[in-house]
């Protein structure tokens, strides 16, 4: 269905872009009657979209999520090997 209304808009890039390239948020009429600038309104919908993708995460905790599986493995290995020392010695 085509409305003949204007809309505005604000349109947000992705900072990680594998499954989304941008944001588009519809503003609503009234916003700009309540004082907000643009400015406001863009740094508004980087929050948000920051929110949803999860970017702007320290350094550390973007680490862990790609070692995270390195790190099972290896703590899996450490236990297994040290249930065959027990065993063994026993």
């Amino acid at each position: 269905m085509v409305k003949g209304i204007s809309r505005r808009v604000v349109v947000v890039e992705s900072p990680d872009q594998r499954f989304f390239e941008q944001a588009i948020f519809i503003v609503r009429n009234d916003a700009a009657g309540e004082g907000v600038t643009a400015r406001d309104l863009v740094e508004e919908a980087k929050r948000i979209a920051r929110g949803y993708t999860g970017g702007e995460k320290s350094g550390l905790d973007r680490a862990w999520r790609e070692w995270s599986p390195l790190v099972f493995a290896l703590m899996g290995a450490a236990v297994i090997g040290l249930a065959w020392l027990i065993v063994t010695l026993m």
